[in-house]
């Protein structure tokens, strides 16, 4: 019942009567359920072969465009690590899903009770899922994009240019991205409980309704302001970018928080 939900809540509050009420011991439960579980370990060899595949592809499309008969879509000399970090819409939906398992892996299994139970206030559970997505996928973001600039660089040869200033800010910049989208999934997975649901929606706000919504008219300010939208104008690999990097930072952020409150106000409200 949604009052069981609220009584879980106060007791946080007060300083809770299970294991671990404190957001340390709530954060450290977090990550070691996280790092325990192999399906961690398998998302993160995905997304390392995958941002791989996809920096090398794109870099050759670019070499090909480059050198094909046809002149109209050379694209001349392009930076490497933007072109690495050009390869997202695909590689984020690897750390997207895990972040979204943290939430709807306990409710498939029942490990959801006994994460109530040590930690009452759900909020904070919520807050500390939040703290070990961030925690993990950041660094995981600055490895990716040092991995995917690598895998560019090899297949754009001459038609690559390489900067360390331009290749600090887009790979800080595309593992911000990561990071604040991983945290909008879990606000929305908290929302859904259903893993299948989640993943639909996510793929769905993140890059279906862009690209269906970005062709008319009317409906292009809705696209050029959905999360990855603003964060690929915020990285900088947006075509036409409708305003500056920072506002789509903001965009992204107000996308983020809007999902964890949503998502908190739903679940200290409901049954486990």
């Amino acid at each position: 019942m949604s009052g069981g939900g609220d009584m879980n809540e106060g007791r946080g509050m007060s300083g809770g009567m299970g294991k671990g009420g404190g957001m340390r011991n709530a954060f450290a439960a977090e990550w070691t359920k996280l790092w325990s579980l192999r399906s961690t370990w398998w998302a993160l060899a995905i997304s390392m072969g995958l941002m791989t595949v996809m920096a090398f592809t794109v870099g050759r499309s670019v070499v090909d465009n480059n050198t094909n008969a046809q002149s109209g879509d050379d694209q001349g000399i392009v930076s490497v690590s933007g072109t690495a970090i050009s390869s997202v819409d695909l590689v984020q939906f690897v750390p997207v899903a895990l972040a979204i398992l943290m939430v709807t892996g306990e409710y498939a299994s029942g490990m959801i009770r006994p994460t109530f139970t040590w930690v009452p206030s759900r909020g904070r559970v919520l807050a500390a899922k939040a703290l070990v997505v961030t925690s993990v996928v950041i660094p995981l973001g600055v490895l990716l994009g040092v991995v995917g600039t690598v895998a560019a660089g090899f297949a754009l040869g001459d038609w690559g240019r390489f900067s360390w200033t331009d290749a600090t800010s887009d790979i800080l910049a595309f593992a911000l991205y990561l990071g604040l989208v991983c945290v909008f999934a879990l606000g929305v997975a908290t929302l859904l409980r259903s893993t299948a649901g989640t993943l639909t929606t996510a793929f769905l706000g993140l890059m279906a309704l862009p690209m269906l919504l970005m062709g008319p008219a009317a409906s292009r300010p809705l696209a050029e302001n959905l999360p990855s939208s603003a964060g690929r104008t915020f990285m900088g690999i947006a075509e036409d970018a409708p305003y500056r990097g920072s506002i789509g930072l903001a965009v992204l952020v107000a996308w983020t928080v809007a999902s964890l409150l949503f998502g908190r106000f739903i679940l200290v409200r409901r049954d486990a």
